[in-house]
């Protein structure tokens, strides 16, 4: 997580220094106003927030929610977007989930903050005060795709209304809390499938797993817009959704070829990439190319990449205008406790 920390006295420096100490496997950027001791000085708290915004996981400000509130406030977008944010006052005492509490990260970002500083967490989403269970923090979790943000709304009310709620699971799961049920029908319910167009619920809140990989071969400067083309053909054929792309995988040969970069960029992926001999070594039976052999040592890139990043192909290799693609699939399992 990249984490912005702004603070305006010498307090708020202070804990900004404990937060960044405390807080590993986060890049932490911190921000001081008429300070130079280790952090940027910044002189107009509007101007910082336009530009930062876009830029950081989260932001934590170290002042009264009342200023955070009117910083962030003409930024804000929607839920699925925004940066988690996160308010402390300057004394240390507590620390506010402001913005992005469930799918930005927020509400748990408060309490790491909370046991670094030694404050109070103050969380005030209504199915954490309750103590039940929120479809959207579920949904991320277990790297589920939202499809819509609507159905997720009047899923938690009902919950809170105290509904039992129907699922639909096409993957194997873990039990499931008391607010939920197993079913194939009902009013409002939760269908968990890679198919974003069932509807077995009156109300149905799909979610679906990012658990498919990209292989991708492709020749030197090859585009990003081709490569985008030929992956969006190649889904809409199998009625396959790009959001559930989690990840590219290569030779190494490629790792720093810029049109493949771009699309990894482009839909937030990580780039997997293999030698020669790893994509030798993969177990299967893959389409031969002996010029693809000859020119990078594997006999095929993209079929036997996607094996070497553990998935099982589904899509065997496609080739259209100088790229060849395969798609695979990782295993499903839906844990419903997952914290």
């Amino acid at each position: 997580m990249n984490v912005a920390i702004i603070s305006f006295t010498e307090d708020g420096r202070r804990i900004s220094k404990r937060l960044s100490a405390g807080m590993p496997g986060s890049t932490r950027f911190c921000y001081h106003k008429h300070s130079d001791n280790g952090t940027e000085i910044f002189m107009d708290l509007s101007a910082l927030i336009m530009d930062i915004f876009d830029k950081y996981d989260a932001l934590v400000f170290i002042c009264s929610v009342g200023i955070v509130v009117r910083a962030v406030a003409p930024h804000i977008r929607s839920k699925t977007t925004d940066p988690a944010v996160v308010a402390i006052d300057d004394c240390g005492r507590f620390a506010v989930s402001v913005l992005s509490g469930h799918l930005g990260g927020a509400n748990e970002l408060t309490k790491n903050i909370a046991e670094i500083v030694g404050a109070v967490p103050v969380i005030t989403t209504s199915t954490d005060t309750h103590g039940l269970f929120s479809p959207d923090v579920f949904a991320k979790k277990n790297s589920l795709v939202i499809f819509d943000m609507n159905a997720a709304k009047a899923v938690a009310a009902a919950i809170l209304n105290g509904d039992k709620i129907g699922v639909k699971c096409a993957y194997p799961h873990s039990e499931m809390p008391a607010e939920l049920k197993k079913c194939d029908s009902g009013n409002i319910g939760i269908c968990i499938s890679g198919n974003a167009g069932e509807k077995p619920f009156d109300t149905t809140l799909n979610l679906m797993p990012k658990n498919l990989i990209v292989g991708i071969g492709c020749k030197k400067f090859t585009p990003c817009d081709v490569i985008i083309k030929h992956i969006m053909s190649v889904f809409s054929e199998n009625r396959l959704d790009i959001r559930r792309i989690s990840a590219v995988a290569t030779i190494d040969i490629k790792a720093d070829e810029p049109g493949l970069i771009a699309f990894c960029e482009q839909f937030g992926l990580p780039l997997k990439t293999y030698s020669a001999d790893e994509l030798m070594r993969a177990e299967g039976e893959f389409s031969h190319s002996d010029f693809v052999e000859k020119t990078t040592g594997a006999d095929n890139v993209c079929e036997r990449a996607v094996v070497c990043a553990e998935g099982s192909l589904i899509i065997p290799k496609t080739a259209q205008n100088g790229i060849t693609a395969a798609f695979a699939e990782l295993p499903v399992y839906i844990d419903f406790a997952k914290e």
